[in-house]
């Protein structure tokens, strides 16, 4: 019984270390190939969708704060992949619109990882679903995670460092 007990401990840091990994190797082929960390990207995604939105939008969308938001917008903006404009109809208002550069890194970036496990995980039956977020809501919870800010990415590190 006791090799049991630490085969499945092997086993289930052996899987969580894959997960990582896989994120890791992920984040590193988008930093490459289009020069922006999964945060950045997800922005960039986020905004394309309708070619135009707010701080607040993405901030709700994504689930982290309007800093945090403004911070990774400032780097797009930078790279000339989105613009800041005031709102027509509103001036108070500022809206993110992507550029002809931020539609084509979209175009022409690797799938990134979070979008094979959406795709997968809406594949699972409700059941399954169900029960794969129970058991990652409880490995946070072992790992002392469960009331860390976190956007749903599958990415690394700080939200809204740099892509090297």
């Amino acid at each position: 019984r006791r090799s049991t007990a630490l085969d499945r401990i092997d086993s289930s840091l052996v899987a969580l270390r894959r997960i990582l990994r896989a994120t890791e190797i992920s984040g590193r082929d988008l930093a490459r190939s289009a020069g922006l960390t999964a945060a950045q990207f997800r922005v960039l995604q986020v905004v394309g969708e309708t070619g135009q939105t707010t701080a607040k939008a993405i901030s709700t969308r994504m689930h982290v704060s309007q800093a945090t938001v403004t911070a990774l917008v400032d780097k797009l903006v930078l790279r000339g992949m989105v613009v800041r404009e005031k709102s027509l109809s509103d001036r108070r208002q500022t809206n993110i619109m992507i550029t002809d550069a931020g539609r084509k890194t979209v175009e022409d970036a690797p799938d990134p990882l979070q979008q094979l496990y959406v795709c997968r995980f809406q594949k699972l039956r409700d059941w399954e679903q169900a029960m794969l977020v129970a058991a990652l809501e409880r490995v946070a919870t072992m790992l002392d995670a469960e009331d860390m800010d976190a956007a749903p990415l599958l990415d690394t590190g700080d939200i809204g460092r740099t892509a090297p």
